[in-house]
C-alpha cells in the first residue's frame, strides 16, 4: 500500500511552481485592466492565449510529476491502490484534454 504522507512529486520544485503561478495571475490582472481600458480585442485575445498556454504548461507539469511520483508509487507497490491512481491519471487527463 502506497504511504499518502509521502510527499507531493512537485515538492521540490514547489517554488518554481508558485512562481510560475505568480506570474500567471499577473498576467490575469493584465487581462482585467486591458478590459476595463477597452483594448482592442485580438490584443485581449492574444494575452488571453498566451494565458492559456501559461495555465496549461503548469498543468503538465504537475501531471508529469504525478505520473513520475505518485502512481509509480501505488504501481509498484500494486494492490487497489495501484488501480486507484492509474484512474486518478486517467481522469485528469481526460479533463485536460477537454479543456
Amino acid at each position: 500500500m502506497v504511504d499518502d504522507s509521502t510527499p507531493h512529486g512537485y515538492i521540490d520544485d514547489k517554488d518554481a511552481y508558485l512562481k510560475r503561478l505568480r506570474r500567471i495571475e499577473g498576467q490575469v490582472r493584465g487581462l482585467h485592466r486591458m478590459v476595463e481600458q477597452e483594448q482592442y480585442c485580438i490584443d485581449i485575445l492574444t494575452q488571453m492565449s498566451a494565458t492559456t498556454r501559461a495555465i496549461q504548461a503548469v498543468a503538465l507539469g504537475l501531471l508529469d510529476e504525478h505520473l513520475n511520483s505518485c502512481v509509480r508509487r501505488a504501481a509498484e507497490a500494486g494492490g487497489p491502490q495501484a488501480q486507484q491512481k492509474i484512474a486518478e491519471a486517467s481522469d485528469a487527463i481526460a479533463r485536460l484534454v477537454r479543456s
